[in-house]
């Protein structure tokens, strides 16, 4: 009898399906490995046994009997423990706290009793002891901790919920290799303790160290369980890409050799930051550069960095063949520099100001302007937004009252006023319907064909196959592949996104 099973398990989000049929079965004293690319399904499943999603059909049971999971609390009271891969630490409390934090230990109804908290946290913190660090204390704040360490006291308060099922959702990706060679020991000796652990990983060296089984899950469904002692990793790496090995669809009108043999509009040589590290990288004039790989390998800090949204460490940066130095982004914009997030709420859109305003920033800076003069700036806006389809009633409508895929667009447009050199989008697509991502893509290309040098960084495989010239693949903050050609094809953006990152 399975320790965890789940059955047919489904969840949508109005149009969007985020799980189609979800199936898993989980034996006690077992790692069970999940994988599957961006959007797979595989986190929505994992929500769900957590209680934090609830599923709109299917079935899950424990130990045998149909369970109905509520919410968080109903999860952890069915014997549930889950490590999100966003972390959840109070920054301002301290490493005993969190590790806590979900059962405070307490006195006559009311009072932290410190005494038994502290004694409970430590036989977690003395699990890692060894690789933790000389700084990492109990009593140290979690917000002066650096990210490895802030991993670790996630994993310790996971563990503290001593959960017979526990959930571990890409656990690994801030730890040094000693960490996790230290985790992977107490995995071990969970799993001899008769515990079911559901493994998320990217690295397909880790997969096969630590797990049994491995389930592959794929747009939205579970194709497959492999027993890993009878299998091999391109095998695994098969089943997540199925039939669609093939490139999904040449870029249309790629520029050839000789179109990109002059100076690259962009140069970027040893490039490292925060989340990344010695990247280097041209594009020309009429290119698509596509950064690919698992999200959160690094791709959206680069192209951050070379907005001047983020610092970076060292590296050299040149323009049209000239070397460039700025910190911010006001600067990049005069350098020719242009940036798209796909996260409009924090990077894009002003909320509660009409088009119009969402509109000309960029051209008032680019130009030093002091006086806003509607009627000539209309003559200039107005063709950005036709070039993208844009449907509104009036520049003086609110930004908000548009639909998500529209918002993108005056996003966009923004930076067509005043046509950059180098168009930097980070996953500009995200929460875009099909319609809006079609008018976004024909657009881009036909910027590329008019000269512009394009690095696009899409977490939907389709879209970087479809639109760019070239496939940088990222993997732990590194560019471990270059696709090209009719190398570009689903199963080699896959494995080089789980190969060992070196």
């Amino acid at each position: 009898m399975s320790k965890l099973e789940l059955s047919g398990v489904s969840k949508t989000y109005g149009a969007t399906v985020a799980l189609r049929r979800g199936d898993l079965s989980v034996e006690a004293g077992e790692v069970h490995v999940l994988v599957g690319s961006n959007g797979s399904g595989k986190s929505t499943l994992c929500k769900i046994v957590a209680g934090s999603v609830k599923p709109d059909g299917g079935r899950v049971a424990i130990d045998g009997e149909p369970v109905a999971i509520g919410g968080p609390k109903a999860s952890k009271a069915k014997g549930i423990g889950i490590f999100y891969q966003e972390l959840s630490l109070a920054a301002h409390r301290t490493v005993e706290e969190n590790i806590c934090l979900a059962d405070m230990p307490v006195t006559a109804g009311l009072f932290v009793d410190r005494k038994a908290l502290s004694k409970r946290a430590e036989k977690y913190i003395a699990l890692f002891e060894t690789v933790s660090g000389d700084d990492f204390a109990a009593e140290t704040v979690v917000g002066n901790l650096r990210a490895d360490q802030r991993q670790l006291v996630e994993i310790m308060k996971t563990l503290a919920t001593e959960a017979p099922i526990l959930i571990f959702d890409e656990p690994t990706s801030a730890l040094d290799r000693a960490q996790a060679e230290r985790f992977f020991e107490i995995l071990g000796d969970l799993k001899a303790e008769g515990r079911s652990i559901i493994f998320i990983s990217h690295r397909m060296d880790e997969i096969f160290a630590v797990g049994d089984r491995v389930t592959v899950m794929r747009d939205g469904e579970t194709v497959g369980t492999r027993i890993l002692a009878e299998t091999e990793p391109t095998a695994v790496i098969q089943l997540m890409v199925g039939s669609k090995d093939d490139l999904a669809e040449a870029a249309v009108n790629p520029p050839d050799a000789a179109e990109r043999s002059g100076t690259p509009v962009l140069e970027v040589s040893g490039f490292s930051g925060p989340g990344f590290r010695d990247i280097s990288f041209s594009v020309a004039a009429g290119e698509i550069l596509g950064f690919g790989g698992l999200h959160g390998q690094g791709q959206s800090a680069v192209l951050r960095s070379l907005f001047g949204a983020e610092p970076y460490g060292g590296g050299r940066i040149s323009l049209e063949g000239t070397p460039v130095h700025y910190s911010n982004p006001r600067d990049a914009i005069l350098l020719g520099m242009a940036y798209v997030s796909g996260d409009r709420g924090r990077d894009g859109i002003v909320n509660g100001r009409p088009i119009f305003e969402n509109v000309v920033p960029v051209h008032f800076l680019r130009n030093g302007l002091k006086i806003v003069q509607p009627k000539v700036l209309k003559k200039r806006v107005d063709p950005a937004l036709d070039a993208l389809r844009t449907k509104y009633a009036s520049l003086w409508q609110a930004i908000n009252s548009l639909s998500g895929g529209n918002q993108q667009k005056v996003v966009i447009a923004r930076w067509l006023v005043d046509q950059p050199t180098v168009l930097l989008l980070d996953d500009p697509t995200k929460g875009v319907d099909l319609s809006a991502k079609s008018d976004l893509f024909a657009l881009i290309r036909e910027l590329a064909r008019e000269g512009m040098g394009i690095v696009l960084y899409s977490s939907e495989d389709a879209e970087l196959l479809n639109n760019a010239d070239r496939i940088l693949v990222f993997n732990q903050g590194r560019v471990t592949r270059e696709l090209t050609g009719a190398d570009r094809t689903r199963f080699n953006l896959y494995h080089a996104a789980y190969e060992a990152a070196s």
